[in-house]
């Protein structure tokens, strides 16, 4: 064929692609329908002027289009790739992960019930083998959901619905074409039926294998465009060939296809926003948004053109083969909405879809591109034998065209059967509300520009007296609806305060002051909190803001990979994230203030508005109350993140003002140009966030305690080494009664809360605990809980015992504790039960200098009570100080963490004691033994004062 001509036909096709969707618009029919027919009357008008005696002069035409090269191969390794990474190039893979069970079971399970449904409602009259039936069901399996989730996006339906119908679709093309190259090789083998077990053993290599491409190749795609970064048309060249690649390499390997390019690009999804810039990530899906609208749209007109030499051989029995066809994939589709969705709800795996959403899905399945490929595949096929070639030809084609013209012709009609076209009465009670209130605020605008440009008053008083009459009109229809319940005010104050928290971290992420990985996660924090808070109100605002604050499953899996196999690396990334993460919610949330104050008062009132100022504060409590639990636990890495986010703060400021200048030329293109280089080049250097260091970390913290203050720095690096580093989460059980001592546990930061016979007792930070059973080697009666988030110093027996000798603050703290607890404590027990000479001296001589300081102090007191006020005063002035710094265990508890007591005896015999927290919360007076001594003020901890 003439390559003059074949450029004229696809000029041609472009064109017709062009004029299609206002057309589609302008009927009101989907996008899709519109060139299928387009597609139909090209091949039906070239097909008659060809074999046609009125006229020669269209032959040439008609003769080229019905020879175009179009072939299965065509749609399979060009246009299917580029349609399916598009897809989930696209898709908002964060929040679809939320929703993996239901996007997961609805593709395969709908894939595999339609297949067997399909293949076994044909078997007793189509004629066919078994192999041949299901290879049908598996081609009109697959669903073009785009008709649907653009109805959804235009009705109030929950966003979460469409999610799941578009990650559903595109699951579902790939496990359906997976299923139609295994039943292929069946039927090309002439094997009547299929043997299961030879199928079950190569479908888990089609899918493993696409999946292992579509990663390796995935991944060094990434590495390619990340090392390019000033040459982004070569970035999204390689981006281009990375899908067709994907499919060729997959294929060689006898996998899936399909599957590899769905990894593919759901991989590069998932690391572009940590790896590329903001710039190059809108441009490649840009890219990739046109490239998939041209594809898409030739597949369905290329597609179409080869509908009536498909049919051409259609008899009056295929018609009843395509009813039986379009009942059981009804039946198919009916089953998993109506059986299988409300069961997933019911386990709270999916969320609730309405019996008119599910109708809509259900008339909405259309079928078009990828089963006409599909058909297409098997009519080319030599290997294939004809009747099978035949049937599967005419009943794809028939059954897409009732899809096509019955379906998609009756789908918005449908719609507004079902109602899913009108707003709610809420919604059109604040929708006339909200016009009343804006059109004020336009006559006020109006007049105020009217006297600003000195307009003639004649004019403009003609002007508002029309304008007035509209404005009394919306207020009188305004008035006229139903007043809107103060509850359902709040839900739409809080849908609109979420969607404002929204736009803000775009407006930070489009400024560059946020990456936008981070941006993209906090994205999905503000669509959950919507979705939430639409469908439950205030409560489900305040239960999905605290949701975005807990650390979930990936975190407590990090802490476990910690603290059982020191593995730190995913601890620190993920405590990274949630370090950034709290820190932009800490500038991003006292900023919606304003907006209620400006918006949501004029239109909720007051009232409404005084309440989301109360539920705002509280979340931004929350927030800077996870931030300082943080700083205690990882001290020093939020004031370098904050250090981060002002520097890009002021670069964006800087590029802004340069801006300004330039356009009010005062400085030229080329020095705008200079100077924005080297703010891309400072903005270059803050890209990389800081590293959190776990290890640098416990020798701080290990440098800041105060029980370890008297030992040299050597003597702190190398119990630095020794120490262990345990991250807890609140809620955890440290330890447990009748457990054996084996070590001694530091706080570093946190609380945690121990029992003992009934009696509650609150440690902070500074203090230890399980430091007496293990020296007197009793079973532990005590069970410990951390009641916040804690990080842990753990030390083994033998070397407490070792720095229990060298540290003086140490010995005394094990004394205090057990003073504060009104236990006596014996040194003696403590060298039968296995302890040095020395540790038993060191603890004689500790117990003997707290019973004379008690003593002294017991005289002064009673001494003091004697003497008039004054002299009293002088006496306690005149006393002299303490010159052993007062351990942390002596330390006031946490404000937050004060002292439980419950009903119940303390042991008093020592072999029987429980371990005896270091620093526990001073027992009550008549449960103290010895009286405390006053803290004195250089024994506080340097960084008590930050704590909450």
């Amino acid at each position: 064929m003439d390559l003059v001509v074949i450029i004229a036909i696809v000029a041609a096709l472009f064109l017709v692609i062009g004029l299609s969707e206002p057309l589609a618009a302008k009927l009101r029919l989907p996008y899709s329908v519109i060139l299928a027919a387009v597609g139909i009357a090209i091949g039906a008008a070239a097909t008659f002027f060809w074999r046609t005696d009125l006229t020669d002069a269209l032959n040439p035409v008609a003769l080229a289009i019905l020879n175009l090269p179009i072939r299965s191969n065509v749609f399979l390794y060009v246009f299917l790739p580029t349609l399916v990474f598009q897809v989930s190039l696209g898709l908002n893979l964060r929040r679809m992960l939320d929703d993996w069970v239901p996007v997961l079971v609805l593709a395969v399970v709908a894939v595999v019930v339609a297949t067997v449904v399909i293949g076994f409602a044909l078997l007793p009259f189509a004629g066919l083998p078994l192999a041949a039936c299901l290879l049908i069901g598996a081609i009109v399996s697959t669903t073009d959901p785009s008709a649907v989730v653009s109805i959804f996006r235009a009705t109030p339906a929950p966003q979460r619905l469409a999610r799941i119908v578009e990650g559903e679709s595109l699951l579902n093309d790939a496990a359906a074409i997976a299923l139609f190259g295994l039943f292929v090789g069946f039927v090309t083998v002439g094997a009547e039926d299929p043997d299961l077990l030879a199928g079950l053993m190569r479908f888990p290599w089609i899918v493993a294998g696409g999946i292992l491409a579509g990663a390796v190749a995935a991944r060094v795609a990434v590495e390619i465009i990340a090392r390019m970064p000033a040459h982004p048309l070569g970035q999204i060249s390689v981006s281009v060939a990375l899908p067709y690649l994907t499919y060729i390499g997959a294929e060689q390997l006898n996998a899936s296809g399909v599957i590899g390019v769905v990894v593919a690009g759901l991989t590069l999804n998932l690391l572009a926003p940590g790896r590329f810039s903001p710039a190059l990530t809108a441009n490649l899906r840009d890219t990739w948004d046109l490239l998939a609208h041209w594809a898409g749209s030739l597949i369905f007109v290329l597609a179409a053109l080869l509908i009536p030499r498909l049919l051409s051989d259609v008899r009056a029995f295929d018609l009843v083969l395509v009813g039986i066809v379009v009942l059981a994939a009804f039946a198919a589709r009916a089953a998993i909405l109506f059986i299988v969705l409300p069961l997933l709800t019911m386990v709270r795996l999916s969320p609730k879809v309405e019996r008119p959403y599910r109708v809509a899905i259900l008339w909405g399945g259309l079928r078009g591109a990828v089963t006409l490929a599909l058909a297409l595949a098997v009519t080319e096929s030599r290997l294939v034998p004809p009747d099978i070639k035949r049937q599967v030809g005419i009943l794809a084609t028939g059954f897409t065209l009732f899809t096509l013209i019955v379906q998609g012709t009756s789908l918005r009609r449908v719609i507004a059967w079902l109602g899913l076209d009108k707003l709610s009465p809420l919604d059109t009670a604040l929708g006339n509300q909200v016009i009343a209130v804006a059109l004020q605020t336009v006559r006020e605008g109006v007049a105020e520009t009217a006297r600003d440009f000195g307009l003639n008053r004649d004019i403009v008083r003609d002007e508002a007296k029309r304008f007035g009459e509209r404005l009394d009109v919306a207020v009188r229809r305004a008035d006229g609806m139903e007043d809107i319940l103060d509850r359902d005010r709040i839900t739409l104050g809080l849908v609109a305060l979420a969607g404002r928290e929204r736009d803000l971290i775009l407006e930070e992420f489009r400024q560059q002051v946020i990456p936008a990985e981070l941006a993209e996660r906090l994205l999905a924090g503000a669509d959950r909190i919507i979705e939430a808070t639409r469908a439950n109100g205030r409560t489900a605002y305040r239960a999905a803001a605290r949701a975005n604050l807990a650390t979930g499953w990936r975190y407590r899996a990090a802490e476990a990979l910690h603290n059982r196999a020191g593995l730190g690396r995913p601890l620190a990334r993920l405590t990274e994230d949630r370090f950034d993460m709290l820190v932009t919610l800490g500038m991003i949330l006292p900023d919606l203030h304003g907006f209620i104050n400006d918006r949501i008062r004029r239109i909720h009132g007051r009232r409404v508005a005084d309440l989301l100022h109360e539920l705002l504060d509280r979340r931004a409590e929350e927030t800077q109350k996870e931030l300082e639990g943080l700083r205690l636990q990882f001290p020093g890495y939020a004031e370098m993140l904050e250090r981060r986010l002002i520097r890009r703060t002021t670069l964006r400021l800087e590029e802004r003002e340069y801006d300004a200048l330039t356009e009010d030329g005062l400085i030229g293109p080329e020095l705008r140009a200079t100077l924005g280089d080297e703010i891309a080049r400072r903005r270059g250097t803050l890209a990389a966030r800081p590293t959190l260091d776990l290890k640098l970390q416990k020798s701080d913290l290990v440098a800041q305690f105060p029980l370890f203050s008297d030992l040299d720095a050597s003597s702190r690096k190398m119990l630095a080494k020794r120490l262990r580093t345990i991250y807890v989460p609140p809620g955890e059980v440290i330890l447990h009664r009748d457990g054996i001592p084996r070590q001694v546990w530091f706080i570093a930061s946190g609380a945690v809360e121990t029992v003992t016979a009934g009696t509650k007792h609150r440690l902070g930070r500074g203090e230890m605990f399980g430091q007496l059973a293990l020296l007197a080697r009793m079973r532990r009666r005590t069970q410990v809980v951390a009641i916040t988030h804690c990080t842990l110093l753990a030390l083994d027996e033998a070397r407490f015992r070792t720095l229990l000798e060298k540290s003086a603050p140490l010995r005394r703290a094990v004394v205090d504790s057990a003073a504060r607890r009104g236990v006596k404590l014996d040194p003696a027990l403590f060298a039968k039960a296995g302890g040095t000479s020395g540790t038993a001296a060191a603890l004689a001589l500790t117990v003997a200098e707290a019973k004379a300081e008690a003593k002294v102090e017991a005289a002064e007191a009673e001494a003091a009570l004697a003497l008039p006020e004054p002299e009293a005063a002088t006496a306690a002035s005149t006393r002299p100080e303490k010159t052993t710094a007062e351990p942390a265990s002596s330390a006031a508890p946490l404000p937050d963490t004060p002292a439980v007591a419950a009903q119940g005896d303390t042991p008093a015999e020592p072999e029987l004691l429980p371990e005896i927290p270091a620093a526990a919360v001073p027992a009550a007076p008549e449960e103290s033994t010895e009286p405390a001594e006053p803290e004195p003020a250089e024994a506080q901890d340097p960084l008590s004062a930050g704590r909450g």
